[in-house]
């Protein structure tokens, strides 16, 4: 019995170790983009030198989407501990309902985001609508 104890014991002190250092390293959590400049920087990463000129973001920080100088428009969105990034074409498919967009891209691994952005959404959907090939 003793033993069952001791190895119950030392399983609970375990886990508490790996939990705190988890915590050390900051892994998992709820990941949220901050600001646009943290969008800008999400964007960057996901294809150099993507400069927007225009950005909005998800009430909720799971996403955003963004517009250069040229047209082209990239949509973020959060994917397990980080941020995934994609350019959009004309294959997206976008459904707006009040508030809110659902984007999906056409890949299959990028999936489908709903981002709530509010009295922009109207004129994002609509921008979605002037991609380039």
């Amino acid at each position: 019995m003793e033993g069952e104890l001791a190895k119950l014991g030392a399983s609970f002190i375990a886990i508490l170790a790996l939990t705190w250092f988890a915590k050390l390293l900051k892994l998992g959590g709820d990941v949220r983009i901050r600001d646009a400049a943290h969008a800008r920087a999400l964007a960057n990463e996901a294809v150099y030198g993507f400069a927007p000129t225009d950005i909005v973001l998800d009430k909720a920080g799971i996403g955003a989407l963004l517009k250069d100088a040229g047209g082209r428009q990239m949509l973020i969105r959060r994917h397990g501990a980080g941020f995934v990034g994609r350019l959009l074409d004309r294959k997206v498919d976008a459904r707006l309902d009040r508030n809110f967009l659902t984007i999906g891209t056409g890949e299959k691994t990028f999936g489908k985001v709903t981002l709530d952005l509010g009295e922009a959404a109207q004129y994002w959907a609509a921008g979605l609508r002037h991609l380039p090939a």
